[in-house]
């Protein structure tokens, strides 16, 4: 397994207070290093050691090595750069064009084989990679272990790691009998964060890879960002320590750069990258469908949608940003209620209707490009969230981007419609919750499993109503329903349970 040197956010200039080595001196017992405090005071940050009299060595030395630790230049760039933005007008949407959307209508059965065809050949040629966003703990869940981790209670008791490991299992597998030769090997980029990254690691050790090589898997940590005031101050955590956070999905741009993994990327040979988040139990990975039709369209950068339920789904949609602008994604609490409401006409459909659903595509030189982009622009959403400091938790901002944000960076995007009942299942919030839970994301896997094997032939008994049960279908002998005849033809099956090799 690959386990990258990466250092995010490390000042160029920290080593200014330390010794003629670059190695940091055991502050003075008396004051902070000057030094330090004349660049903490050129960015109006000083206030970091306004309580210095009051900690024991071993906490003064906590503080200089944290304060060291940052890139004190970039992050007043980022706050200056996000906090002016906040104010500015922003240009007019428009719908997204009927000629970016691949609608689930439209599309032939003939074009479906040819792109699952022109993926799978793709696969086989080792171009494709995987990028799993996964920074995340399953908090709103009622856990600290990351989201990954969480079963959501199938017959299985597999979890989302390995729910989605077995897909890659099962790709590699198509792929490889498509080639009719040799073995095939997906790479696994997987983001965590500091705070998931050591329990990330050793779920995936214990559980031996969910039964893909260990080589093959690459994790890297996304960066933080300090918990800033509203003027732009760093919040303290506590006397010794500043306030920080996960700097969003978003940061995945800047990690992958500055760990130099998209290099390694183009070492493997790799051109494409399928990039999706974690918390969801329905999510394809590394689709050939997806792929052939994103090399189809010669486009840098794709995401798959699907249809908005409601006007007032909490959902972020896909729109042009001015008349002929970029296509990007406005949050659903930033869309007036009139433009969410309005109907297009023609088609009947919302005219914001397109949902993203964190479902994407990317070439590697875009990712490349986005990175370098959204470094040189250096602006970040501000979160407004309770912050862990010395007064208490506190109402502070946080700053996240967002992996969307990429999109405007985009010479040329499209957007591939997909069914909710087939590939979003959300799990976002603890059982109890009116959405997004476990159980709802549970049903949504059993329902969808039990249409393949009836579709396949077989038969289901139920000890419960159908609409609490149904059977599940392990990714090691199917991907999407293919190839179920000959294990389900004629039998039955008592749900619930699971059906494998």
């Amino acid at each position: 397994m690959r386990e990258p040197t990466m250092v995010v956010g490390a000042d160029s200039n920290a080593a200014a207070a330390g010794g003629a080595d670059g190695s940091p001196l055991p502050p003075p017992t008396s004051s902070p290093p000057q030094a330090l405090v004349e660049r903490l005071k050129d960015y109006g940050q000083e206030h970091v050691f306004a309580l210095w009299d009051e900690l024991s060595p071993d906490e003064r030395l906590h503080l200089v090595k944290d304060i060291q630790s940052l890139d004190l230049s970039r992050i007043d760039r980022i706050i200056r750069c996000s906090l002016r933005s906040q104010g500015l007008p922003v240009a007019a949407i428009e719908p997204v064009p009927e000629s970016c959307v691949s609608s689930v209508e439209e599309r032939t059965m003939e074009e479906r084989e040819r792109w699952w065809k022109m993926g799978l050949k793709v696969i086989s040629e080792g171009k494709l990679a995987v990028l799993l966003l996964s920074g995340g703990q399953g908090t709103r869940l009622g856990s600290s272990d990351p989201k990954g981790c969480f079963n959501i209670g199938l017959p299985s008791g597999k979890s989302l790691f390995q729910l989605q490991a077995e897909r890659i299992l099962c790709v590699q597998r198509l792929a490889a009998q498509a080639k009719n030769e040799g073995s095939v090997t997906i790479h696994w980029y997987v983001m965590t964060s500091p705070f998931t990254d050591d329990a990330t690691r050793k779920f995936f050790e214990s559980h031996k890879y969910f039964g893909l090589e260990a080589e093959q898997v690459t994790f890297f940590q996304q960066g933080t960002q300090p918990c800033i005031s509203k003027d732009g101050r760093y919040i303290m955590e506590t006397p010794f320590k500043v306030a920080k956070s996960p700097d969003g999905n978003g940061g995945v741009y800047t990690a992958l750069k500055s760990s130099r993994l998209l290099e390694d990327m183009a070492a493997r040979g790799i051109k494409y990258v399928d990039c999706y988040g974690v918390d969801n139990a329905l999510v394809r990975v590394a689709d050939p469908t997806f792929l052939g039709y994103f090399i189809d369209k010669g486009v840098a950068a794709a995401a798959k949608v699907v249809k908005k339920a409601y006007p007032q789904e909490k959902v972020g949609v896909f729109v042009r940003r001015g008349k002929g602008g970029p296509l990007t994604v406005v949050e659903y609490s930033e869309l007036d209620s009139s433009l969410a409401s309005a109907v297009n006409q023609q088609t009947g459909r919302l005219r914001f209707c397109w949902s993203n659903v964190c479902l994407h595509m990317f070439t590697l030189d875009f990712l490349s490009q986005a990175a370098d982009g959204l470094e040189k622009d250096g602006i970040y959403h501000l979160a407004e969230k309770k912050v862990p400091s010395i007064h208490g938790y506190t109402m502070g901002l946080k700053l996240e981007q967002f992996v969307f944000d990429a999109f405007p960076y985009a010479t040329s995007t499209a957007l591939f419609e997909v069914l909710r009942e087939e590939e979003f299942a959300p799990v976002k919030n603890a059982n109890g919750s009116n959405y997004d839970t476990p159980d709802s994301a549970r049903l949504l896997v059993l329902r969808l499993h039990t249409r393949w094997v009836v579709a396949a032939g077989g038969f289901l008994t139920h000890s419960v109503p159908l609409y609490a049960t149904g059977v599940e279908v392990s990714p090691l002998c199917s991907y999407t329903g293919e190839n179920l005849e000959s294990i389900c033809r004629g039998r039955t099956f008592h749900a619930p349970c699971e059906i494998a090799f």
